[in-house]
């Protein structure tokens, strides 16, 4: 049972990091350590895309499911069904791609953008 409890867990951990890497500039420009935090996690995000990796997050959650019931490593709950639906799209690779890039070239703009340059200097 603890090891479902902690897939279920490991899929909204993942949810979490997903939004962070989405709306992380709005907290990094704010303060270095969230930025650096962000930025390192958005160029990892890339890698996994170039070397068409598995998020670290979804390896240790499919380890976690497998261990709560080996024959049925995906049995899950109601909630959690479509937590992974958000996590896990259905989409050609490629869209991932671009939208990983785009991502990042927003997320740069936000802290990089003209105008604030003074505000980088602190």
């Amino acid at each position: 049972m603890i090891y479902k409890i902690l897939a279920d867990l490991m899929v909204a951990l993942h949810l979490a990091w997903i939004g962070f890497l989405f709306l992380g500039a709005l907290w990094g420009v704010r303060s270095r350590r969230v930025k650096i935090f962000h930025l390192s996690g958005l160029g990892f995000a890339v890698l996994m895309q170039v070397f068409d990796w598995y998020c670290p997050l979804t390896h240790l959650e499919v380890y976690l499911r497998a261990r709560h019931d080996p024959a049925t490593s995906y049995a899950v709950d109601f909630i959690i069904q479509y937590l992974e639906q958000v996590v896990y799209l259905q989409v050609p690779h490629y869209v991932v791609v671009i939208g990983t890039l785009l991502l990042v070239g927003l997320n740069f703009f936000i802290y990089f953008r003209p105008g604030k340059s003074e505000e980088r200097l602190k």
